[in-house]
């Protein structure tokens, strides 16, 4: 039978742990200095090197190499017998199969007896949160007061549910979750050494999908490899059932354009070709993250390629940060909702439509007159349209007719299209002169041009107060004026302030609602 991976390529020494240098440099400093604990607490992820550390510890206080600071030697006879899983006094102990009071005392019952072999006996508890209550009380005496010749590694996933007297008797080492540069890595050695032969944007995908954990992205790429061909991008992604990023951005394409057709056909072809729809909803909220941290200056935290960064720059402008939020929520409740177990792709399309109502026009039908009561609208019907920058209406009424008409707008003097390509060009002209105003540029909800005037929707009072001062409009516009070409007026909005409901219009109402949540009243008739 053949090894699998993880076990195969499982560190053998310090050095070839990765990720968790500040948990083996304590380890060997305590045990070059003779100051080893008699309990351990490893907490962290799946798969970052609790248990490979639990082992690497018990072989390098039983190691017989005689510099202390070269154990474990993996060469002396200790060494090999851990190694090759004969070494007698290394107990490994799967909690969540032994969790009984009963299984603890008679662990209890053991450990007085002297080592088998080395000079110590080391007990790994694996999952040692599956412990029942009474069980953990069980071994809380032991754990005080061990046996000298007894050392105690606890392993968990969820050390929120060890209890604080066993905690406060361990020492306690935090595990991190494997950067991704340096999953990669080891995949490329794992792949030179099983001679694989691997496309580099696989090694990519296999680090992200792996969320931190050097074992799953061990197994994924054992899994590749039993296909036995050359391991392409389209084979990973038909193998591990991940959409390609195209997908995710056409989708998001057609999320801004308000064309549901585009976001369903995007969905659907992904999942015919082999997708899982919550993988597809997770990479979706992956996409989403990235473009709130564009929209919050953190670019360089975004792992993407060059392209991608660029497509998500775009979207970066083209949803205000709260669209992006709500998106990443509906989504993400797609990502862990079982309830469309019967119909596979149901989340992600109910979540593609919270998404494009909320980005969406929202638009009341008309409002018959009849059995209207002096608390209903007392207009035949209105018309609201919801805007990227909300302002109170602009209206004419003469004394001699009630009706009420919007004002004219002259023409855009640059469409949005091109200010919104052309944001990110103006954002770093003006970081060179004024940092502080480039991050004020870049917390804009919205962006929109009416007439000769730019218009910036802003979160509160305060924002637009600090962009409104006479310097850092001049910096802006010269800004503008230098990418564009043009000269546009500058006028900062409140998006979230509640507009101006009409005197003829009940206050509680439905346009009323409309209104406040954003919209725009372009026409009401009696």
């Amino acid at each position: 039978m053949t090894q699998a991976f993880y076990r195969k390529w499982r560190p053998q020494k310090w050095d070839e742990v990765l990720g968790q240098a500040h948990v083996t440099d304590t380890l060997q400093n305590a045990l070059v200095g003779e100051r080893v604990g008699h309990a351990y607490l490893f907490a962290g992820p799946r798969g970052t090197g609790k248990t490979t550390v639990a082992r690497l510890l018990a072989k390098a206080v039983n190691c017989q190499a005689e510099d202390v600071s070269t154990r474990p030697c993996d060469e002396c006879e200790y060494c090999k017998a851990v190694n090759e899983t004969r070494f007698l006094d290394l107990i490994e102990i799967d909690a969540a199969s032994n969790n009984g009071v009963d299984d603890v005392r008679d662990l209890r019952d053991k450990i007085n007896f002297s080592p088998s072999q080395g000079q110590f006996k080391i007990y790994i508890i694996d999952e040692v949160h599956m412990l029942s209550t009474p069980a953990f009380n069980a071994l809380l005496k032991t754990l005080e007061e061990p046996p000298p010749h007894a050392i105690f590694i606890l392993a968990t996933t969820e050390i929120h549910k060890i209890p604080a007297t066993v905690l406060s008797r361990c020492q306690r080492h935090e595990f991190r979750r494997v950067p991704i540069e340096s999953i990669i890595k080891q995949l490329d050695i794992i792949a030179e050494g099983e001679n694989l032969t691997v496309d580099a944007d696989v090694m990519q995908l296999i680090a992200r999908q792996s969320n931190g954990g050097m074992r799953d992205a061990i197994s994924l790429l054992d899994q590749l490899s039993s296909t036995g061909e050359k391991i392409s991008l389209d084979l990973a992604q038909n193998v591990l059932g991940t959409a390609t990023n195209e997908t995710v951005i056409e989708l998001i394409d057609g999320i801004r354009d308000d064309d549901p057709g585009a976001g369903l056909q995007a969905i659907h072809r992904s999942l015919d070709a082999g997708s899982d729809p919550r993988q597809l909803a997770r990479q979706i909220v992956d996409y989403l993250r990235a473009i709130m941290l564009f929209q919050m200056g953190n670019e360089a935290q975004v792992d993407a390629t060059q392209n991608t960064k660029t497509r998500m720059s775009v979207h970066a402008v083209d949803f205000t940060p709260s669209a992006v939020l709500k998106m990443m929520r509906a989504f993400n409740g797609a990502a862990v909702d079982q309830r469309g177990g019967w119909q596979p792709s149901l989340g992600l399309e109910l979540a593609l439509a919270d998404v494009l109502e909320i980005n969406g026009d929202a638009e009341l039908a008309p409002v018959s007159k009849q059995g209207t009561t002096p608390k209903q609208e007392s207009v035949a019907w209105a018309e609201v349209k919801r805007t990227q920058v909300p302002e109170p209406a602009s209206v004419k009424k003469t004394e001699s007719s009630p009706e009420v008409t919007s004002e004219a707008v002259s023409p855009p003097a640059i469409s949005r299209g091109e200010l919104v390509d052309a944001w990110g060009k103006i954002r770093s002209r003006v970081k060179n002169v004024s940092p502080n105003l480039e991050a004020l540029l870049n917390s804009c909800k919205s962006l929109d041009v009416r007439g000769d005037t730019l218009m910036l929707g802003l979160a509160s009072e305060v924002l637009v107060e600090k962009i409104e001062k006479p310097e850092q409009i001049e910096i802006a516009q010269k800004a503008i004026s230098d990418t564009l070409g043009v000269i546009l007026k500058i006028k900062c909005v409140v998006t979230n302030a509640k507009g101006e409901v009409p005197s003829g219009v009940d206050q509680n109402g439905l346009v009323a609602a409309a209104i406040q949540a954003g919209g725009e009243v372009v026409d009401i008739q009696e």
